[in-house]
């Protein structure tokens, strides 16, 4: 049975070749390359040990370095499970929820057809790569040279010119023996409404062949020469050969190279020709018009998660936009999109000419995740200064990412929404007053979390977390009480920060003869230290209330210090011990893990021990249980002898 022309290859398209074969091997995954789609697993058509069977996802084929079987899809499930060609066929279709087509008697023709027009095609684009390169074409020569085309490169990617003559390529196909109808069904010329003779599609344009995967050229493109034509760039109609929502430029190559580095994606012929000779070798474009679905699932079958390179202009952002929705139902683990803009003004091409390579190289390193994508067209330029405001975002970008199919990953993006949300609200917040007077938000030191903070990101802080509020607890209690900043150098020294506004209080700490907060701020920046006194639980800390001890407070700090110590001195240890795991584990690693594991239980009850120290009053404030307990009875007493008539 013959099968409509591009059905295999929309079926092959659609089916993943790794997971086919990973029926019935066990992948090593030593050897593996995932994320490349390099696959190597013992074959499964003779008997070894070793992983000589290697799958190549990207271009669907199989080989075994030691039995020497190979094919693609349809001859691996001929040959494991003992099928014909049709059945293979019919079990792929199955699993990717097309329809075989029923039998057609035509198909052969069809086929036969498609083969007529692929070599019509193949003799236009010969012919106007010739016509470049004659007198007509010097203007066009001109244009690509002062675009940074070299003669390789134009020769490279078959670049040709169409004269601006109304029946050029139809008179030279017609005069060696090529049938005006299949001149027409190829897209190269037009028939006049009343019947006349054909013309030519493409006149004084620069022509750019476009090839399908297996390198057969079913399509031209023509960027017009006259500025003021009625359309910059013209393709094919859609014919028998090409489908313009299903294919895209450079595909093959592009497939061959993405593999070993990122997929990007531009928008025009130009960009991808541009980007390729800079050395970005995986890179396609659409066909002048919006990403498709199709084409979406193509650059998905060749990577992961292709780059979508865009100009940089309202428009480009716009067409990101509309790209990112229509990818969101399509999105699963392990497969999304990258946007990189463009400097504003530019596309791919000027960006190359202006700073090379390495100028496109680090817009790529540095383009933005789907949802940030999406977070900066809902934010930019916006005020979101109500809590209205920040409710009808926050509901949009939910909407949006309802349209997930995959739980799992929507539930991701829910938590990356709800984090984005929180710091656009704590970026409202208004900046801390100057000042020590108690109560108007300056910061303090807390050893463990009190009712009112247990469900605070501090308590599932992870350990770097806790060491940054430990951190900001004793360099604010130092910045509050200088005159005990001498007896702690030694330890400021020694204090690896985790954070640039902490190293720069530490310093501060160190530098300035005379410690106190005019001088820190003075050394380190006022936004050092607003930074540094924004935690609530470093605001109630005991070390903030007024009149506090020194004495007191430099043992609070000193406490910090060695609990400080033991808890990196524990995580260092486990880290070390994880890396030892991966040898052969034996007694001494369990007690070293036994060891930093009671270090740091003890670190954190001694911070509950010292926290139980204190309660809070009703007016919020924090007291020594001790001094708490002698007012109380105190104020008991004065009651006592009142009622006894003696006051």
């Amino acid at each position: 049975m013959s099968l409509p022309p591009g059905f295999l290859d929309e079926l092959t398209s659609r089916t993943s070749l790794s997971q086919i074969v990973g029926r019935k091997v066990s992948w090593d995954a030593r050897k593996s390359k995932q994320s490349k789609g390099d696959m190597w697993a013992p074959c499964p058509f003779h008997q070894e040990k070793t992983a000589s069977f290697h799958v190549d996802d990207r271009k669907g084929v199989y080989y075994c370095f030691g039995c020497h079987a190979k094919g693609n899809v349809f001859t691996f499930l001929q040959d494991t499970e003992n099928v014909s060609f049709m059945e293979a066929v019919e079990i792929l279709s199955r699993e990717a929820g097309m329809q075989v087509p029923k039998r057609d008697p035509e198909a052969q023709q069809k086929a036969d057809r498609r083969t007529q027009l692929a070599e019509v095609m193949d003799q236009a684009v010969q012919h106007y790569r010739l016509k470049l390169k004659a007198g007509a074409g010097a203007a066009a020569r001109d244009y690509l040279s002062g675009r940074g085309l070299s003669e390789e490169a134009v020769t490279r990617w078959e670049i040709g010119f169409a004269p601006n003559e109304r029946r050029n390529l139809f008179t030279h196909l017609t005069g060696k023996g090529v049938g005006a109808d299949l001149v027409i069904d190829a897209g190269l010329a037009v028939r006049p409404d009343d019947g006349g003779t054909p013309y030519d599609r493409f006149r004084d344009r620069i022509i750019f062949p476009i090839r399908d995967p297996r390198g057969v050229a079913v399509a031209l493109a023509g960027r017009a020469m006259d500025p003021n034509a009625y359309a910059k760039y013209l393709n094919s109609p859609e014919t028998e050969l090409f489908d313009k929502g299903r294919c895209l430029y450079n595909h093959g190559p592009a497939r061959r190279a993405a593999g070993k580095a990122p997929l990007i994606v531009a928008e025009g012929y130009m960009d991808v020709i541009a980007l390729v000779e800079a050395g970005f070798e995986a890179t396609v474009a659409p066909m002048g018009t919006a990403v498709t679905e199709q084409q979406l699932r193509l650059v998905w079958q060749m990577h992961d998660e292709p780059v979508i390179a865009l100009d940089g202009d309202e428009a480009g952002f716009r067409a990101a936009g509309r790209l990112a929705e229509l990818s969101l139902p399509l999105l699963e683990a392990g497969k999304s999109l990258r946007f990189c803009m463009m400097p504003e003004g530019m596309d791919p091409d000027d960006l190359i000419r202006a700073g090379g390579s390495a100028a496109m190289q680090r817009r790529v390193k540095e383009s933005l995740p789907l949802l940030q994508l999406l977070w900066r067209r809902e934010t930019e330029g916006k005020s979101f200064d109500g809590p209205e405001r920040r409710a009808t975002l926050d509901r949009t970008l939910r909407a949006a990412i309802a349209r997930v199919q995959d739980p799992s990953l929507r539930r991701h993006y829910n938590d990356e929404i709800f984090h984005l949300m929180r710091s656009l609200s704590d970026a409202r917040r208004p900046a801390r007053r100057k000042g020590f007077r108690h109560g108007a938000g300056w910061p303090g030191q807390v050893a463990g979390p009190m009712a009112a903070t247990k469900t605070s990101a501090l308590v599932s802080a992870d350990a770097r977390a806790h060491e940054h509020l430990k951190e900001a607890v004793i360099l604010a209690s130092l910045v509050t009480h200088p005159g005990i900043v001498p007896r702690f150098v030694a330890d400021l020294e020694q204090l690896d920060t985790t954070r640039p506004e902490h190293e720069a209080v530490r310093r501060a700490l160190l530098e300035v003869e005379d410690s106190g907060r005019e001088a820190v701020e003075a050394s380190c920046g006022s936004q050092a230290l607003e930074k540094l006194f924004r935690s609530r639980h470093v605001r109630i800390a005991p070390a903030m209330r007024p009149g506090a001890d020194e004495e007191f407070v430099a043992l609070a700090v000193t406490k910090e210090f060695e609990n400080l110590a033991a808890k990196r001195g524990a995580r260092k240890d486990i880290q070390e011990a994880m890396q030892d795991i991966k040898g052969d584990a034996d007694e001494s690693l369990t007690y070293r893990l036994s060891e930093a594991a009671q270090t740091l239980t003890g670190s954190d009850r001694a911070a509950a021990e010292d926290e139980t120290e204190y309660e809070v009053g009703p007016n919020g404030a924090r007291m020594n249980r001790k001094e708490r307990s002698e007012l109380d009875a105190l104020i008991e007493g004065l009651n006592y002898e009142k009622s006894r008539g003696r006051t």
